[in-house]
């Protein structure tokens, strides 16, 4: 196995570089005027350490993949074409009205208990740019008011004039039947040939999601239209930096949904979030191979904190309709919370409740932090670690950066100290426990909303910065067990590297399996069974496009259920793909009424209102190479390694700071045990270990953090890896 895969966050491009029985990670300052400079930075640092030049590897590796935040910041920055809409007539405030949701979508808990003071999100469609067509389809899919062709030849019309860039079709029950939608896109065509329009996208909503709810399958449509230029451009700029060094093959593009595909089957709403969620399907497969159990995932990097779940057996948690930035969409994504804390998140001073305020707003890699010593004149969360101690001035990310430690302290002296009357260390303290707590409570908030447990979850820690927090989180959230897995500085890199293949097409399908009133259960299979060909079909059809064999193509059943009228419903994976019979259906309920008593406690279930499907959706993907895991549980007699050196750090709940030995990579060995306070220094990161905490390595780079007798969770039986690593 010979691949790339990079994920490029807001600070930080992070690679992982498998060349055959060779691991390598490696990191680069992320370049936002240019992301090809990152991600040829890195990986020019990874083909040092193979001794191979960048040309060799590109023209020898069988694919590359790629995860990137350019989506979410073009969208957070506001950064588009002027998009134009046409509904149906009637509905031509739907958007702008956005269910009256509109006032909270996207902001936190503590603003939205506060909607007299909100604000609605600047519309990414003004109201001039909409435009109606007289037509209507019912809710099964019959046309009451057919279409005119004139009709709508002049509404494009206004639309083009008006000056829109990118054109939107969402159409009423356009999922029930989308002829009306696919015939406007036809009359475009027709009457606006590209050298008279030029590249303008045209977008189906139909085609962009399968639920129906008209405002969620409007908006998606809209921002995927919104995205559309700045991924396409980005994307064409990597393919074309790639085929420069002599890589032939297809650029793969990792999306939301935990699958990656080529730029030609890719929307550009799928690329949102895809780095963090890599990271959490690294967390799945990891949880799958090594019987690691309930795992939250915790990926702290230069500018945000994400949290993903990953119940015990790998069932990933779904987003229904997720938000993105201010607005409710409808496509399937993997459940994440993204909270605005990492190293360069930045430290204020907030006069209204006289407290410390950290994030959401962030140094990124230009300037950086006060300590980068770019320019950079507020304290961060970094700059708070270097002042106590926790960081090595001189071995920075593997000592390419050089930190300032007087820029640190002047800078939080000036925003921090001089407002709450405190010294350096103490504010810097203030600003630790400050982010710890946060980011403690956004996975106390996950684990409570899903029915988990704290004591049943592992927290998996990796990102640049997760090693250096883990310890102040878990103790502020009551986890007793951290693991930071191989490679957990690049570990969303990793993540992307054994994705799949993988394309998601779902319907809403309002299906009752079992009828409390009657006592009835399902049995039109034929309306089942087309439901799910259908939904198989277009999945094959995407992979055969991009030169995918199709006898190696695979489908997932999944449907979201509820008992009765629930609100909450329930994303389930089952291993048959069609109902024939009694049994069929009854082995449904069951699957989902295990998972359901497991997610929420055993005896929660209510089979008695009734058990419905909302969404069947089905995953078509092609099974790769993977990067193996070995087993977490390891058994051995330990010692204690040899310091490095020492220096004295602050800890928060110390008021004077404690004597710390120092130790560098080989302390990471499974022969050996760490007890806090220690700090371990890696190239690529740096281990934090508190007091009352202590390290037990496994054999492939795993690293277990354990609090008091805690032991580590795992089965002796995982696949053995033969490859080796080069941190």
């Amino acid at each position: 196995m010979r691949r790339i895969s990079v994920d490029i966050g807001g600070t930080f491009t992070d690679c992982f570089f498998v060349w055959d029985d060779t691991y390598i990670e490696s990191k680069a300052l992320t370049t936002h005027h240019n992301l090809a400079l990152g991600f040829n930075a890195a990986l020019d640092n990874a083909c040092t350490r193979a001794g191979l030049s960048r040309e060799e590897v590109l023209k020898g590796v069988d694919s590359v993949r790629y995860a990137t935040t350019l989506g979410t910041n073009a969208l957070i920055e506001g950064k588009g074409p002027k998009v134009g809409v046409l509904v149906t007539h009637g509905f031509e405030d739907t958007i702008h009205i956005s269910r009256s949701k509109g006032y909270g979508a996207g902001l936190d808990p503590l603003k939205q208990g506060d909607m007299a003071d909100a604000e609605r999100p600047e519309p990414l469609v003004p109201r001039n740019l909409v435009r109606s067509i007289k037509e209507r389809v019912d809710s099964v899919g019959e046309i009451l008011v057919p279409m005119m062709d004139d009709d709508v030849r002049q509404q494009v019309r206004e639309l083009v004039d008006e000056g829109a860039e990118a054109l939107v079709i969402a159409l009423t029950n356009a999922t029930e039947n989308s002829t009306h939608e696919e015939r406007i896109l036809e009359i475009i065509l027709e009457d606006f040939p590209s050298h008279e329009l030029g590249s303008i996208p045209v977008l189906l909503s139909s085609q962009v999601s399968g639920r129906k709810g008209e405002y969620v399958r409007a908006s998606s449509t809209i921002i995927d239209g919104f995205l559309h230029e700045t991924m396409f451009h980005a994307l064409n700029q990597l393919s074309q930096n790639l085929r420069a060094s002599g890589y032939e093959k297809p650029m793969l593009v990792v999306h939301n949904s935990g699958g990656m595909a080529q730029p030609n089957s890719t929307d550009a709403l799928q690329t949102i979030h895809s780095g963090p969620i890599a990271g959490v399907g690294g967390a799945q497969h990891l949880s799958e191979v090594t019987g690691l159990g309930d795992v939250v995932s915790m990926d702290m990097g230069g500018t945000s904190f994400d949290i993903g779940l990953v119940p015990e057996g790998g069932i990933q948690h779904y987003d229904f309709q997720p938000t993105i930035g201010r607005w409710l969409v409808s496509v399937p994504m993997i459940h994440l919370n993204t909270l605005g804390s990492g190293g360069g998140s930045i430290a204020s001073y907030d006069r209204v409740h006289h407290a410390v305020k950290v994030g959401p707003e962030s140094a990124g890699s230009d300037p950086g932090p006060a300590a980068y010593d770019r320019g950079g004149l507020r304290p961060t969360v970094t700059d708070a670690d270097l002042l106590l101690g926790y960081l090595d001035p001189d071995n920075y990310a593997n000592g390419f950066i050089k930190l300032n430690p007087k820029r640190s302290l002047f800078a939080m002296e000036e925003h921090i100290g001089d407002y709450l009357d405190l010294d350096p260390i103490e504010s810097a303290k203030v600003v630790k426990r400050t982010v710890d707590e946060q980011m403690a409570i956004g996975i106390e908030m996950e684990l409570r909303s899903h029915g988990g447990v704290v004591d049943d979850y592992t927290m998996l820690a990796y990102g640049g910065n997760g090693p250096l927090h883990a310890c102040g989180i878990a103790e502020k959230a009551g986890i007793k067990r951290i693991l930071f897995p191989p490679f957990s500085s690049v570990f969303s890199a990793l993540g992307a590297g054994n994705m799949k293949p993988l394309h998601i097409h779902e319907r809403s399908s309002y299906i009752v399996l079992y009828d409390p009133i009657t006592r009835d259960l399902f049995d039109d299979y034929e309306r089942f069974n087309g439901y799910v060909e259908e939904l198989e079909q277009r999945g094959r059809e995407d992979l055969i496009r991009q030169g995918y064999d199709v006898s190696k193509v695979e489908h997932r059943l999944e449907m979201d259920m509820r008992y009765g009228n629930q609100l909450v419903t329930t994303a389930v994976s089952f291993d048959i793909n069609r109902l024939n019979n009694v049994g069929d259906v009854l082995k449904v309920i069951r699957t989902f009424s295990d998972i359901y008593g497991d997610r929420y406690g055993e005896g929660t279930q209510a089979p008695e209102a009734g058990v419905r499907v909302q969404t069947v959706r089905v995953a078509s993907y092609i099974n790769g190479d993977v990067v193996n895991f070995e087993s977490l549980f390891f058994d051995a007699e330990r010692s204690t390694p040899e310091k490095v050196s020492s220096r004295k750090v602050h800890f928060v709940g110390h008021d004077e700071p404690l004597e710390t030995p120092v130790y560098d990579q080989t302390a990471l060995n499974e022969k050996y045990v760490v007890e806090g306070p220690a700090i371990i220094t890696t190239e690529s990161t740096t281990y934090l270990i508190e007091p009352g905490w202590r390290t037990e390595p496994t054999p492939q780079g795993a690293v277990w953090l354990l609090k008091g007798d805690t032991r580590p969770r795992g089965k002796h039986n995982a696949q053995p890896s033969d490859a080796s690593a080069d941190a």
